[in-house]
């Protein structure tokens, strides 16, 4: 039988929803975002200008201030004072040790490194006089911007509404998605001067770029030592330009001085030319392997650093990397589609997956806050760095079931890279076994925990969340010898960590009254901090249910591997002794005592809803009740809730699509990314705050997971049973393909005026399917085998 459902392409459907600007694009946020994965551009149009701002996941001042490691000390040590604070005490920093020491361990976070590195800029210049900037286009179904012009004499076209008031020439941009190389093409180019720009905003104290002898090229070392002295591992990136045509020194009229000046090294004259071709490559890597001689050759798609004789990139160069271009683009829309009957959740969908394509791929350096889009101090906010209290995880939610789940590998990766350092955070500082989840890390070279601070720095919640990015990926896959070879350790080694701490004479025992193992001492996230008497900071909402979730996930994976062991008698112990929820009357709160109409920054109340996933719509009435309630009642600040807390109302069929949509258009920004905005007052937001504070600060990576906010409403399968269509307008339409649910299966379903039409599945690993009947409700069980397809229509079809 011929699949149902592949009744509208992806691709297409991806192509009906561009980003447009239709006038110049000077700003940063305005400007049009290009990526593949590694390499990432800004594309602004200025009245005179193409400017191209150049990032790189790879590219990183790699410092990093460690002077008081060796004055940590260690947990019990830090314990100890912190327990002599008297309870009356209004916080720890009357008592000066307590005072001091938080100080001083705060000490290398203020340092600006380490941080994302700008890797410059490509300035293309044209006479005013000769043409007119008019705005650009992004085609998301095939990653190509076009920068549209308006010549002397001639007339245009609209670039939203396509109304036909005049051809314009357009020059074309695009980046390859295998080579980190971007491409310029235009015919009957205007421009006639380029240059490229280290970034302005380079420390002083690293060393000063070079520029190379006999081509439009520099590069950039980023010192390993502090001090900036000569390393072997120093890391160092080289940006190159090269075109089809001849380029010049030239001199032109200085307008302060009226005298002449030259260009510089790094910029050069060029006439206008009947097909103009440029191609910009970034290369990175250890110094030692990124000279300033070798200039990378634009004709060699597999050779990121030739040496010597290099061409200018021809035409036919250009063609070729443009259709591996589209290739690749063309593969990663077929993954999956939507076709909804709402243009802007539609819209939503597909620019926010293809901002994460641009933005991240295995084998490149996991993402940090602002991917790899920055110029100056754009993108270095808070190091830019990776927050394990949901920022670093968020964007990875929405590749399992958008089916990409080979995004998530970035993650993994990122995970095995620290492992040692939480391991041996774990032993030396709390003496314990297994790994803990640090709050702050990034992808340098660290020798200790980099936020030692006993605030967010003993959020117990991040051990366990770290690791749960890698039990979905087997859930979502099936891969057994993913589980086997690559999330079974690390999640053995923060249970590991979670059962000595939950077992420690302070977490259990008569003192509490009962025979519970309580997570002790701990801190909910953007809230409280460390208390004096350790107010609320003992059995938080979200160390309870990540927990609770870790130490599932575990059994079920010794099971599935057949490697049950003596920790799994003490995982079960601990769950058998697990303390309760806190609640306040019909609400979950973040913590025992605390006043439900607290304001928060992230939606604690709701953490076991999502990500815990312990209730939802399979729940119970009474604690289903509980969960809405806590929905419903939660008040948030904003900056950290457009995907997480709409996420979790999809999750209880209680989001509303209206103030959803008014929510995306609040927090989106020119270039079709959502920023992160505030909300409210009276949490950590004042009437005096500036509530658009965190736009300039970059892009925002984890805002991409929006569309999984809108998987959730169409396809929910978290706890085994798939449901479809949970969060979806009675009679609208709506259609997905291959949306990927828990059980390796790929699933297909439209719904409209009548419900649901058709529903089409197949099951990639042969596990066993359980399906709620859409059509009576009731729980459809069956086996499957690997890559059968399952069709089911509505009685009587």
């Amino acid at each position: 039988m011929k699949s149902i459902s592949k009744r509208f392409r992806s691709l297409t459907r991806a192509g009906r929803h561009p980003v447009v600007m239709d006038k110049p694009a000077p700003n940063f946020f305005e400007g049009a975002l290009l990526g593949n994965g590694g390499l990432g551009v800004v594309v602004c149009t200025r009245p005179y200008a193409v400017v191209l701002r150049f990032g790189h996941n790879n590219v990183w001042d790699i410092r990093l201030n460690e002077e008081y490691k060796d004055e940590i000390g260690t947990f019990k040590e830090v314990f100890e004072r912190v327990k002599a604070v008297p309870a009356t005490a209004s916080s720890l920093s009357e008592d000066q040790w307590c005072r001091q020491y938080f100080q001083k361990m705060i000490t290398s976070y203020t340092k600006s490194y380490p941080r994302p590195f700008p890797c410059g800029s490509l300035i293309l210049g044209f006479d005013r006089r000769k043409a007119e900037m008019l705005g650009h286009r992004v085609d998301i179904a095939t990653g190509v911007c076009e920068v549209r012009f308006q010549f002397k004499g001639g007339t245009t076209r609209s670039a939203e509404s396509g109304t036909p008031i005049a051809a314009s020439p357009t020059l074309q941009i695009f980046v390859e998605m295998d080579a980190d190389r971007v491409w310029l093409r235009m015919s009957n180019a205007p421009f006639d001067r380029i240059r490229l720009l280290p970034d302005p905003a380079t420390p002083k104290d690293l060393p000063a770029y070079t520029v190379a002898v006999d081509a439009l090229s520099f590069r950039q070392v980023m010192s390993f030592q502090e001090n900036c002295a000569s390393h072997p591992k120093d890391r160092a990136f080289r940006l190159t330009a090269q075109t089809n045509t001849a380029l010049e020194v030239r001199t032109r009229m200085d307008t302060w001085s009226g005298l002449p000046e030259t260009m510089g090294t790094l910029e050069r004259g060029m006439t206008p030319t009947g097909d103009l071709i440029v191609c910009v490559q970034l290369d990175e890597g250890l110094a030692a392997d990124v000279s300033v001689a070798a200039v990378g050759d634009c004709q060699q798609p597999d050779n990121h650093a030739a040496n010597g004789g290099h061409q200018p990139p021809l035409q036919q160069q250009a063609e070729n990397a443009l259709r591996r271009t589209e290739k690749s683009w063309r593969k990663f829309w077929n993954r999956s589609g939507v076709a909804l009957d709402d243009p802007v959740l539609e819209r939503t969908w597909y620019q926010n997956l293809y901002f994460l394509n641009c933005a991240v791929k295995s084998g490149a350096t996991c993402p940090g806050l602002f991917a790899n889009w920055s110029y100056g101090n754009i993108g270095t906010a808070w190091h830019g760095d990776y927050h394990m209290n949901y920022n670093t995880q968020q964007p990875f939610w929405v590749t399992f079931s958008s089916n990409h789940v080979d995004k998530n590998l970035a993650y993994v990766e990122m995970v095995e890279r620290v492992l040692p350092l939480e391991q041996k955070w774990a032993r030396e500082y709390y003496g314990l076994r297994g790994a803990f989840g640090m709050h702050s890390l990034y992808p340098v070279e660290m020798i200790t925990n980099p936020f030692p601070v006993p605030d967010w720095g003993w959020e117990i919640c991040e051990t366990p969340w770290t690791m749960q990015g890698l039990w979905w990926h087997y859930l979502y896959t099936q891969d057994k010898a993913f589980l086997e070879r690559r999330a079974f350790g690390p999640i053995r080694e923060a249970v590991l960590f979670l059962v000595d701490y939950m077992k420690r004479p302070d977490a259990h025992g008569a003192q509490w009254g009962d025979d519970k193992y309580h997570i002790f001492p701990t801190v909910p996230p953007e809230l409280y901090g460390l208390r004096p008497g350790f107010k609320f900071n003992h059995d938080c909402l979200v160390d309870l249910t990540l927990t609770k979730f870790i130490f599932r996930a575990f059994l079920e994976a010794g099971r599935i591997l057949g490697c049950d062991e003596p920790l799994a008698t003490d995982v079960r112990d601990i769950l058998a002794h697990f303390p309760d929820y806190p609640t306040a009357g019909d609400i979950f709160v973040s913590v025992t005592g605390e006043n439900p109409n607290i304001v928060y920054n992230s939606p604690n109340s709701v953490m076991t809803v999502f990500p815990g996933e312990d209730h939802g719509l399979h729940s119970p009435p009474t604690m289903l009740a509980i969960a809405q309630n806590s929905y419903r009642q939660q008040r948030n600040e904003g900056g950290n809730d457009l995907v997480f807390l709409n996420l979790a109302g999809a999750r209880l069929g209680l989001l509303d699509l209206e103030k959803f949509r008014r929510q995306i258009e609040y927090c989106r920004l020119p270039n079709g990314t959502c920023t992160n905005r505030c909300l409210q007052t009276h949490g950590r937001y004042q009437d005096v705050t500036d509530f658009d504070f965190m736009s300039p600060m970059g892009i925002w990576f984890e805002n991409f997971a929006l569309p999984v906010v809108i998987n959730e409403c169409l396809l929910q399968s978290y706890n085994g049973v798939i449901r479809l269509f949970p969060n979806w307008p009675a009679g609208q339409s709506a259609r997905f393909h291959t949306l990927r649910a828990v059980g390796a299966f790929l699933v297909s379903a439209a719904t409209g005026q009548d419900g649901v039409e058709w529903i089409e599945i197949d099951s990639e690993a042969g596990q066993p399917l359980r399906l709620i009947n859409p059509w009576t409700g009731q729980l459809i069980e069956r086996d499957t085998k690997p890559g059968e397809t399952i069709y089911l229509t509505p009685p009587g079809a």
